[in-house]
């Protein structure tokens, strides 16, 4: 396992390298004075920031801006690829997002992860870098974020419901490892999170389910994993929170990269004749 910090990550504006996380891997609350790329290989990672909770599964990955405090949780092996980028030349929003990757995003990333130390700015590796930069702009976000509590007590209880979604346990249990009474419970969750304590674990289930079912799991094992009790009310609740069943869901977010790819392929084809 690879640390940022064995790098000598300021002597280009965009350095970056491939590393495998373990089950159970936890990186501690910690910042980078430089923004952060993390791309999901295979596994899906948790990302908790000091606001917020994000899942980034398989083939997607994350924006971190520069001086946000973060920390990374792997429940199963993780393998990815995080790119430190010089915070004073992108122009991205100073907020996290999940994105979508396409496969020239993909093929950049993986390329510019293996670049040399001191690779030539002005020269193939310069151009690729600044390439990726623009091209991740254009990236469209995906639904990964859960608005987490400052109450320590309240994340605890959350914490432990992110990396168990299926757990089954009522309010009063989990008022109880808050070391709360229900009402103080109930109340202070929502005013902490912005959401009923039911609300927020349905969006959590639901977030769970999008990025295990990205990464091949059946609807069916999803469903139960995940905190349901059969997989015709984990359908019906997807359904209804997104508009279309799981399996269509699943259609459309293909159908739409297949979209962005070849509109990127497409671009790129125009560019070469053009310069032809």
């Amino acid at each position: 396992m690879k640390r940022s910090a064995d790098y000598p990550l300021m002597t280009r504006p965009v350095m970056g390298f491939e590393d495998d996380y373990p089950a159970g891997f936890r990186d501690p609350l910690h910042s980078h004075p430089r923004s952060q790329v993390s791309f999901a290989v295979s596994g899906v990672a948790s990302i908790i920031t000091e606001n917020s909770s994000f899942l980034i599964p398989p083939r997607r990955a994350m924006w971190i801006p520069a001086g946000v405090l973060h920390e990374m949780h792997c429940r199963a092996p993780v393998s990815c690829y995080t790119l430190y980028i010089d915070p004073t030349l992108d122009q991205h929003p100073q907020d996290c997002r999940v994105f979508e990757v396409s496969e020239l995003v993909q093929a950049l990333i993986f390329e510019v992860g293996h670049f040399p130390v001191a690779y030539d700015l002005e020269g193939r590796e310069g151009q690729l870098a600044r390439l990726l930069l623009s091209e991740i702009q254009r990236m469209p976000s995906i639904p990964s974020e859960l608005t987490m509590p400052r109450d320590v007590r309240l994340l605890r209880v959350c914490m432990q419901m992110i990396d168990e979604p299926g757990d089954q346990r009522g309010i009063d249990e989990w008022a109880a490892v808050a070391g709360m009474g229900r009402r103080t419970f109930t109340r202070l969750f929502r005013e902490e999170t912005g959401a009923g304590f039911a609300v927020w674990r349905q969006q959590l289930r639901l977030m769970s389910a999008i990025s295990r079912m990205a990464a091949g799991q059946t609807i069916t094992t999803v469903a139960f994993d995940v905190g349901y009790d059969s997989p015709s009310a984990f359908s019906a609740m997807f359904h209804r929170t997104f508009g279309v069943p799981p399996s269509e869901y699943l259609s459309i977010s293909l159908q739409r990269q297949k979209e962005l790819d070849m509109g990127l392929n497409g671009a790129a084809q125009s560019a070469a004749n053009g310069s032809a």
